[in-house]
């Protein structure tokens, strides 16, 4: 299991350039304030790619970065079921650490931001219009694309990348489906991305937030969870895999 540290490490940094690019434009005073949905998916993007490229460097050569791509991994035989919990559990801590360094390097901007949905919000999604069909769906359908794309990146003749190419390709999809599919719900995609900071903030003493809205949490957990197994069918369905 030399993959774990690899996982926890690569999880963090993506949080700490995906939850520290919102915070930078949604919190009070930061210079970054009012940038915008392109500054921010632009952000997730460049936070998946160096956290792909963390995870590799820390010893963990899969790289998931998100319990939905180790399950539909764990679905074609890559890991074994227990290996697979405790790699979703890595990545699950990373995500709680990702937070943490989140909020420490924007320590002063906490309590001058009134908004505590703001707040909330550079920790965990949350739905553009409260619908939980709808976005139990949308988190179902970006996921399954996010992992569909991820098998045909990496797929033969197509996958036959130069060394390290591969991670930039996962972090244009990522853009990608910011742009085309983040619209209604906040794309979490992945339950470590959403679930770990939200934790992060229900613990940390954070100046003036409110609440950690756990009525919508187990969407971007159960959803992207639904997503994978969509997509393994999918990619398996047009000779993908």
């Amino acid at each position: 299991m030399t993959n774990l540290f690899g996982e926890f490490f690569g999880t963090m940094v993506l949080i700490i350039f995906g939850g520290g690019v919102v915070a930078n434009c949604l919190l009070s005073k930061s210079k970054a304030e009012g940038a915008g949905w392109l500054t921010i998916v632009t952000g997730w993007a460049m936070g998946v790619m160096l956290g792909v490229f963390s995870a590799i460097a820390t010893g963990a050569p899969q790289a998931d970065l998100n319990p939905a791509v180790t399950l539909a991994k764990t679905f074609l035989g890559v890991y074994a079921p227990g290996h697979a919990v405790m790699t979703m559990l890595a990545e699950l801590a990373g995500g709680f650490a990702g937070g943490v360094v989140v909020w420490l390097a924007f320590l002063p901007h906490w309590e001058v931001t009134e908004d505590k949905g703001l707040k909330l919000a550079v920790f965990s999604t949350g739905p553009a219009i409260r619908n939980t069909f709808a976005n139990l769906l949308c988190e179902i359908i970006a996921t399954t694309v996010l992992i569909t794309m991820i098998f045909a990146i990496f797929s033969k003749p197509v996958g036959n990348l130069a060394p390290g190419f591969g991670p930039y390709l996962v972090g244009m999809l990522v853009w990608a489906l910011g742009l085309s599919l983040g619209g209604p719900t906040g794309y979490a995609l992945n339950p470590a991305r959403d679930l770990g900071p939200r934790i992060a903030h229900a613990i940390l003493p954070i100046a003036g937030k409110g609440d950690s809205d756990w009525g919508y949490a187990w969407v971007p957990v159960v959803g992207p969870m639904i997503g994978a197994g969509v997509a393994v069918a999918v990619a398996k369905a047009t000779g993908m895999l």
